[in-house]
């Protein structure tokens, strides 16, 4: 039986190296952090939470928390989102990030799939190395948060205990790459 997992989008930075803040950026049609929640949405998450920040956004079908401390990283962000979900009758949260539209469904379906098997945090992997998105178990949330800090949001946490952590291979899912710059988008990623 897979566990009701919620879905998290962090999307509250001012995206200082790409040059305007991310969550808006138009790619395909549609704004990142629209496609960061279809990603959660086809992953069967519900209900689905975005921190925004440096840019205010309204998404259709989730629930926007402003992250006021957007400034200090990331660890804020996943705070935020974690403590508006605290309330939900959720086993797990789904953390993506909104920077990273080439992520495909099956991801978040595998990750959901190792809870249910048993896992307490699950990431991603791709080629062998952890990426996005990430799943953890709502027993671990405080921990998790405990450890948060600056721009280490769960990586902190899954460091100090690997033994918690099961590794997921999720390569021929979709893409890990994230847009940091300009240049990151190619002319073919506008189709898609």
């Amino acid at each position: 039986m897979t566990v009701p997992a919620a879905g998290l989008v962090l999307a509250a930075g001012e995206g200082r190296r790409f040059g305007a803040p991310k969550a808006t950026l138009p790619l395909g049609g549609k704004r990142l952090v629209d496609q960061a929640v279809r990603l959660l949405v086809d992953g069967d998450c519900w209900p689905i939470v975005v921190v925004d920040g440096a840019v205010r956004v309204r998404v259709p079908g989730a629930r926007v928390v402003h992250n006021p401390d957007w400034r200090t990283g990331m660890a804020s962000s996943l705070r935020a989102g974690i403590e508006a979900l605290r309330d939900e009758e959720v086993g797990a949260v789904v953390v993506a990030l909104v920077d990273q539209p080439w992520l495909g469904p099956e991801s978040v379906h595998r990750l959901r799939a190792a809870r249910a098997g048993g896992a307490f945090v699950a990431v991603a992997t791709y080629g062998g190395e952890s990426g996005n998105p990430v799943l953890l178990g709502r027993e671990v949330w405080d921990d998790v948060l405990a450890l948060a800090e600056g721009d280490v949001g769960a990586r902190a946490f899954m460091q100090a205990h690997p033994e918690l952590v099961t590794a997921v291979p999720c390569d021929g899912t979709g893409r890990p790459d994230d847009v940091d710059h300009p240049g990151d988008l190619r002319p073919d990623d506008h189709e898609h």
